[in-house]
């Protein structure tokens, strides 16, 4: 089965030696046509700023669709570049150019260069709803359960738990075990000289049986 295939109108707004090329497909199962950066010079995004970009185009989407503006996976994986309205909408009836809201979720300054591929372009169909009013809604297995109320059949919250008692475990079982090696390490009293008054057997340290020096590591007893 092959695509449908939807002609959609687009002008150029800005013409010029260095002419931009029109949005495209990268391979044949492309969801999403990539839209390029339109600038003149150079911009760069600080690390939590954001800038809207142009992309020098305008269309007119036919009736019952609607253009869908999404981040490039690759931008926010290697520079953590996304978009903060995605994804953006670009209604049938709109006729001013199409312009990105890019921002940088990234730890380090992000540069975006004429000719960038900054986003991508889905055309989708929309459907048009009616609302039709009434007291009371059918029922449904999950009733009017909203935020999280999922979390707890399995998945990533049960997954969270079990790693948290897990790591409580073990921090416990290191925490008996640098108690034991504490115990270990501590140096007995010294021992009284046979006359009382502090002869030389007072002030010997007691050596590990091994013969290690005092700093090294206390043999297991």
């Amino acid at each position: 089965m092959t695509p449908r295939e939807l002609v959609v109108e687009v002008v150029r707004l800005r013409r010029g030696p260095d002419l931009l090329a029109l949005p495209s497909y990268m391979t044949t199962g492309s969801a999403g046509m990539d839209l390029l950066a339109d600038i003149g010079a150079e911009v760069v995004l600080p690390p939590g700023g954001r800038q809207l970009v142009p992309t020098g185009i305008a269309l007119a989407i036919p009736a019952g669709f609607e253009g869908q503006v999404r981040p490039r996976s690759g931008l926010a994986l290697r520079h953590g570049l996304t978009l903060l309205n995605s994804p953006g909408t670009i209604d049938a009836d709109y006729r001013g150019e199409v312009q990105v809201l890019l921002a940088n979720l990234g730890s380090e300054p992000a540069r975006v260069r004429r000719g960038d591929r900054i986003a991508q372009l889905v055309i989708a169909p929309v459907a048009h709803a009616t609302w039709h009013e009434t007291n009371e809604l059918p029922k449904s297995n999950r009733g009017p359960g909203g935020f999280g109320s999922t979390d707890g059949r399995g998945g990533v919250r049960a997954l969270a738990n079990s790693d948290v008692r897990a790591a409580e475990r073990g921090s416990a079982a290191l925490g008996k075990a640098r108690a034991r090696q504490s115990a270990r390490a501590i140096t007995r009293e010294p021992r009284a000289g046979a006359s009382g008054d502090g002869g030389p057997g007072a002030s010997e340290e007691r050596r590990p049986r091994s013969g290690r020096a005092p700093h090294g590591p206390p043999e297991p007893e």
